[in-house]
């Protein structure tokens, strides 16, 4: 973790403005106002460093990483009430935090329901059957090395990359048994596919789901991402395999079963998909707006499946009445008998990554309100006015590989440099890529790290970052080269 700090620190200004950028019509309202280097601007600037460095060492000290950022939230935007005061401008700050909360809501519900029904396909038994179809499978390591890369790579876009990530990583611990070489490699391959994966879809990272959501890449232009996307997968991977042993794993036999109704919530997804994006493309409304109202359907399914649980159970509720008796297909009885109480959508609910979801208010808020002391200008001048879009791009992606993809990526989209299509998609692929060079670059990497605690660790990562890197420059290349 030391390392982790002295990179931190090696990356210079740079990395500290750019996570302290603001929008641009905050930019602009402030534009006579110099508080950048005035005492409250840098007391901010550290409080979140130092709340920062609390995300960084989760891993270490055990403290969840929205408990720093929120406490620094709050006492950011105090500074910031402060110096507005005094500046004469006593009501812009609550514009300002306005303008962010506005930005967090959106993304929260979006989250909220997406999450939702991730979480209620693992409880209906889809992601349970998978895993058992794998373990059972009897192919070599360097098969299923190659087979749990290509199902990361390709699930990523639809049930995000925290979400694949953390999947697979299980098959992959599952599969090495006590063979700890094939775990790391096997994970860090997870990582790289499940990240390059979600970089050509709005659903499968939550940059790319920021850009969409700002309107400056449209829901298919995402989509000529995916040779690039495939090439960084796959040129990291070739590396990777050559240190992959063929060996055969220990025969595991694992069955498992899907609920009733959970082949219905995969359909009512892809449904919710399509509204989202119907609502975004068509109606011109939020993509938020979609997701809700697929969230709304699933709870009234939810409801056909709790009256049919609770008829099963016999259970003397108002939820069953009369009629209620309809419902009930009994040749599926043993599995309420074997679950031991009625589905409710709730409980799903309630196992959204909610540390996940504070964390993005926590980030939002402290990078809207270091960005409401002026740091905008000096951020664009030396980035993107200074070194040119390109180079300020490619250079996104080591930020997110030290820092984390998403307070980066927010922090670019925040400042709304000018900047063409190709160049928009050059930094969706290289905030999602690129936050693979770390394991702390992107959420998947930090929550593998939890999975394979003590095997899969940063300095484990950290061996095989050449490898990851020649993957992240020949994305690039390849972006420039088709779609330049």
């Amino acid at each position: 973790m030391t390392r982790v700090f002295s990179l931190f620190g090696r990356s210079g200004l740079f990395l500290f403005l750019l996570l302290s950028a603001q929008a641009a019509q905050a930019a602009e309202a402030v534009a006579g106002l110099d508080l950048t280097t005035s005492g409250l601007g840098i007391a901010a600037l550290v409080v979140f460093v130092l709340a920062y460095a609390l995300v960084i060492s989760e891993e270490n000290i055990h403290l969840r990483k929205s408990k720093p950022v929120v406490v620094a939230a709050g006492i950011i935007w105090v500074l910031v009430a402060l110096a507005y005061n005094a500046a004469g401008e006593p009501e812009l700050a609550e514009e300002l935090v306005g303008h962010n909360l506005l930005e967090f809501v959106e993304l929260f519900l979006f989250l909220l329901a997406a999450m939702t029904y991730i979480n209620t396909m693992e409880e209906r038994g889809i992601f349970n059957l998978l895993r058992a179809k794998l373990v059972s499978s009897g192919y070599s390591l360097r098969k299923l090395f190659w087979i749990t890369g290509l199902i990361s790579f390709c699930m990523s876009p639809l049930a995000d990359n925290l979400t694949t990530a953390l999947l697979m990583a299980a098959v992959v611990v599952s599969l090495g048994g006590d063979n700890t070489r094939f775990i790391v490699l096997g994970c860090i391959n997870v990582v790289v596919a499940a990240n390059a994966g979600g970089v050509f879809s709005p659903f499968g990272d939550i940059t790319t789901l920021m850009i969409w959501q700002a309107g400056y890449v449209q829901f298919q232009e995402f989509f000529v991402l995916v040779i690039p996307s495939i090439i960084n997968w796959v040129v990291t991977a070739g590396i990777l395999s050559l240190a992959v042993s063929r060996e055969m794993p220990a025969t595991i036999q694992e069955e498992a079963r899907v609920k009733y109704g959970g082949w219905v919530v995969v359909g009512l997804f892809g449904m919710t998909i399509v509204l989202a994006v119907s609502f975004h493309n068509f109606l011109h409304l939020p993509p938020v707006l979609g997701m809700m109202t697929g969230l709304g359907i699933l709870k009234l399914y939810g409801y056909y499946l709790q009256l049919r649980d609770s008829g099963y159970m016999g259970a003397d509720t108002d939820l069953v009445s009369g009629d209620a008796a309809m419902f009930i297909d009994s040749a599926h009885e043993d599995e309420i008998e074997q679950d031991g109480q009625p589905y409710n959508i709730f409980h799903n609910l309630q196992r959204a990554e909610w540390d996940t979801l504070i964390f993005f208010y926590g980030i939002i808020l402290c990078v809207g309100g270091l960005g409401a002391f002026g740091y905008l200008a000096v951020v664009s001048d030396f980035t993107y006015e200074g070194l040119g879009p390109t180079t300020a791009n490619i250079l996104v992606g080591f930020a997110s590989a030290l820092i984390d993809n998403i307070p980066v990526m927010f922090a670019v989209l925040e400042m709304a440099p000018e900047m063409d299509l190709f160049q928009w998609l050059l930094i969706t692929l290289t905030a999602g890529a690129g936050g693979s060079m770390l394991s702390i670059g992107s959420a998947a990497g930090v929550a593998v790290m939890g999975q394979a605690r003590g095997v899969y660790t940063f300095f484990a990562h950290l061996k095989w970052s050449w490898a990851i890197a020649i993957g992240y420059f020949a994305s690039v290349g390849a972006h420039f080269l088709l779609n330049g």
